[in-house]
């Protein structure tokens, strides 16, 4: 057996244990957020489950869910080669994909936290029309990616598997979008599983982020967000090696909307990158520049890791994801808010 073999075999075995980070864990500092279902380095994207073999990673992000009310009043995705061959259910775009409903299960077995995204550039719906309409949507949803609901006649894509929540990456302004958040934050957490659900948004870095705005600044409990950090002025470009105050880089502007703005006040803000020169427009950083930033990020108690667009690009660029690890879990990052004042104790 190779030493890769071993180091996942291990890995694997923890998880079972319930000793692996290997997850989405809103207590830690270290988490790692992957994008996976756009191919966007185009060298072959490889299945869910060959990347949930990974123990550098802890969340991924399946994108995208591109329309809620699509043909057929049922929802609309797209998994870039993962789904290119899956049939649509009769009379709507929503395709059939039970392999990667085996590959969510596969996944969740191997300790990975598993998100759908709604949004991305492609996204056309704009939101809502009414209230009622977001309340529908979120029913929709969760009946659809969620775990099965008795009696429900809701086309399951996934079969039995169920997504863990739900990430929300709205590009433009878009309407009603805080009933339908708060509505879906209600269905996951009274749908009897005993697996933990969240919710989680993808703003752009200027502040406030406007498509977005109305669920961080609204009365729902979002568990994290990761901040894009790329492809504007406030981007990792903008930082300024050294600086205690940055002028541009406004990882602080965000820490403190976490602080003082967001109904959830114990909220994680991680570090949006791109994780290869072609990953976006503007912001790739190299490791050895990126290393100070995370560390910068750190000082901040919201700090809860790094997500990076996306895990083919991380793939295609040798050393990138292991140097990001590397960053993270360097000078004790996991610090666990369940254990303080604690002292002396040890699990």
């Amino acid at each position: 057996m190779s030493f890769l073999q071993k180091a996942l075999a291990f890995s694997t075995v923890l998880a079972s244990l319930g000793g692996a980070h290997a997850k989405l864990d809103v207590n830690a500092a270290d988490n790692v957020v992957v994008y996976w279902g756009q191919n966007s380095a185009g060298l072959g994207q490889l299945p869910l489950a060959d990347y949930c073999k990974d123990p550098n990673i802890d969340v991924i992000v399946m994108a995208f869910l591109m329309q809620v009310d699509g043909r057929g009043g049922v929802p609309e995705y797209d998994l870039s080669v993962a789904t290119d061959d899956c049939p649509v259910f009769e009379g709507t775009g929503l395709k059939n994909c039970p392999a990667v409903g085996e590959d969510i299960t596969t996944c969740q077995n191997e300790g990975k936290t598993i998100l759908l995204s709604l949004g991305g550039a492609t996204y056309t719906e704009g939101g809502f029309p009414s209230d009622s309409a977001a309340v529908d949507g979120a029913h929709v949803i969760w009946e659809t990616f969620g775990p099965p609901k008795s009696g429900s006649s809701a086309y399951r894509p996934f079969g039995n598997a169920s997504i863990d929540g739900l990430d929300i990456d709205f590009e433009t302004t878009v309407t009603n979008t805080l009933t339908f958040a708060q509505e879906l934050r209600k269905t996951m957490d009274s749908d009897g599983s005993d697996r933990p659900r969240f919710l989680t948004a993808a703003p752009q870095c200027p502040y406030p982020d406007l498509a977005d705005q109305d669920i961080l600044h609204g009365d729902v409990k979002v568990d994290a967000i990761w901040v894009q950090f790329y492809n504007n002025y406030c981007g990792l470009d903008s930082f300024q090696p050294g600086a205690e105050t940055q002028q541009k880089f406004n990882f602080a502007t965000w820490d403190n909307w976490a602080k003082n703005v967001s109904y959830n006040p114990d909220v994680r803000v991680m570090m949006g990158v791109p994780a290869g020169p072609t990953a976006a427009g503007s912001g790739y950083t190299p490791p050895g520049e990126l290393t100070p930033m995370i560390q910068y990020a750190k000082t901040f108690d919201s700090f809860g890791g790094v997500m990076m667009w996306d895990v083919t690009q991380a793939y295609a660029n040798e050393g990138f994801l292991d140097a990001v690890n590397s960053a993270l879990r360097s000078s004790a990052s996991r610090v666990m808010r369940s254990v303080v004042g604690l002292r002396g104790r040890f699990f």
